[in-house]
């Protein structure tokens, strides 16, 4: 258990990815309450380009892994919260990630137009972009494929070189460092079930632990620094632990 706390502890370099943010409040059911909700206008919408580029980066290896699954799916809940109707949101949102996983000849208009959309705020253009390189990390390394998205997001929105760079080798460095040794029963342990149990209750203990713990774009605005490393660090642990439950029934 004592290999546990110390990856948690490697999560400490997260706080750097959302530390302007401690304070920072821009979505909320107040700004969105006129929105008048249709595919096309959510579409064009910041939100809507942001989910399209997020679509991107989570497919770029070829396929959505489990924890890049359930990002995406609370990052939706997240972000349809704020709208009048969440579950209509949630489905228009839905097609627009489906809709966009598998294409790749629009990248640089996507974000040409998130960059357009977000001029006014520098702050928020580097929470996106702190978010999709976090999310192309979600499942402990980054592809080249992965590695050429978010490069071509970054100078399509004509994103600071350096910081971009700075962010990035933050979360390399956090993840070469990241090699948890514990055992099967510290990952049972973790989750909160037994050995006893089925997949299907663990997967639900794992989703549930996910939810809790996952660092979001909507859920980051106005949470500590310290809230925001706790949760990135806990839910690669989470990941880590129910990767292992699975690899030892298969």
């Amino acid at each position: 258990m004592g290999n546990i706390i110390l990856f948690a502890l490697l999560g400490a370099v997260f706080y750097y990815v959302f530390k302007s943010y401690s304070k920072y409040e821009k979505y909320s059911k107040e700004a969105f309450k006129d929105f008048t909700l249709s595919h096309d206008a959510l579409k064009r919408s910041e939100l809507g380009l942001f989910v399209g580029l997020c679509a991107k980066v989570a497919k770029a290896d070829g396929r959505v892994d489990a924890l890049e699954a359930e990002l995406i799916s609370n990052m939706l809940d997240d972000i349809s919260s704020v709208f009048p109707d969440p579950h209509k949101t949630k489905e228009i949102l839905k097609d627009i990630f489906n809709e966009e996983k598998d294409r790749t000849d629009n990248i640089e208009h996507l974000a040409h137009a998130l960059s357009h959309a977000t001029k006014r705020s520098k702050a928020m253009q580097q929470q996106f972009m702190q978010f999709l390189i976090q999310l192309a990390f979600a499942d402990g390394e980054v592809t080249k494929s992965e590695e050429d998205i978010l490069a071509t997001i970054a100078e399509a929105m004509q994103f600071d070189p350096n910081t971009y760079h700075t962010i990035f080798e933050q979360f390399e460095k956090m993840m070469q460092n990241a090699t948890p040794k514990y055992t099967l029963d510290d990952a049972y342990k973790l989750l909160g079930v037994s050995a006893q149990d089925d997949m299907q209750t663990i997967k639900k203990a794992y989703r549930k632990l996910v939810r809790q713990y996952h660092p979001d774009i909507i859920k980051s605005q106005g949470k500590s620094e310290e809230y925001i490393q706790e949760a990135t660090a806990k839910t690669q642990e989470i990941n880590q632990a129910y990767e292992m439950i699975k690899k030892a029934r298969e």
